[in-house]
């Protein structure tokens, strides 16, 4: 009888460590993650999602991810990352559009109450001033320096004419300074003027996070909520999305 639980027990410690074995090769590459979520209490892993979505560069697509990953359940993970970005991109887009009032009423305020930075009887802030004041300003870079200064006072004139009131840079003396941009938000401006702003915002993610996506629409003179409407589709539809195909990756890890 000795003898037979001594030959048994090899057998059942091989059987016990295949199953541990086969219990952690499960979650493939991501077990240790999945171990890490496993000691935070169940309620609070949708709240650290949450957290997640709310970081720029990382978002709910990132956050569905690491949810799905992790072990969370795909539809809470998607849902925590989807409340997390938004909750993000509506205090930017708030921010941005209270700091744009702002600043539209004090260039409003100092072209009724005197003499404007454009110059004498010039309303600050509206096309026709901006280009009267490039103009001006070319032409006087122009006696100054042979000419050369003309063709600047012209673009600057043609990039005043061409943008939004909100989206120019005004210098003090009322002349319309470019300002250089990084080539994210040169793709988010060419899509808007190709597609608009829903499909601007659906095709933002590629070149911009969405917190500086709501930044740059609202800072053109966009209305916030229509803003607001699509950053919440293009939210839903590419966290959607990332969560679909984390879903099926850890699926075929497992097989």
């Amino acid at each position: 009888m000795p003898i037979a639980l001594t030959l048994s027990s090899p057998s059942r410690l091989s059987a016990a460590a295949s199953a541990s074995a086969s219990d952690a090769s499960s979650g493939g590459p991501f077990a240790w993650l999945q171990e890490l979520m496993g000691q935070v209490p169940e309620l609070a892993q949708p709240l650290i999602l949450v957290l997640a979505g709310a970081i720029p560069f990382f978002e709910g697509e990132g956050a569905a991810a690491l949810g799905v990953l992790s072990g969370v359940n795909p539809v809470v993970a998607a849902l925590a990352a989807i409340v997390g970005n938004v909750l993000c991109v509506a205090a930017v887009v708030w921010l941005g559009s209270w700091v744009r009032s702002g600043v539209v009423e004090r260039r409003r305020r100092r072209g009724v109450g005197g003499a404007p930075a454009g110059g004498p009887g010039a309303v600050a802030g509206e096309p026709r001033a901006g280009e009267a004041a490039a103009e001006r300003a070319g032409a006087a870079s122009s006696l100054r320096a042979g000419g050369a200064g003309a063709g600047a006072g012209a673009d600057a004139g043609a990039m005043a004419a061409g943008m939004p009131a909100a989206a120019r840079v005004m210098s003090r003396d009322g002349v319309p300074e470019s300002k250089p941009e990084k080539k994210g938000q040169q793709r988010l401006k060419r899509w808007l003027v190709k597609f608009g702003v829903p499909g601007a915002s659906l095709l933002a993610p590629l070149a911009l996070p969405t917190m500086f996506t709501a930044a740059t629409l609202v800072g053109t003179g966009v209305s916030k909520s229509w803003v607001m409407l699509w950053q919440v589709i293009a939210i839903v539809a590419w966290t959607t999305a990332v969560t679909v195909v984390a879903t099926g990756v850890l699926g075929l890890l497992r097989v």
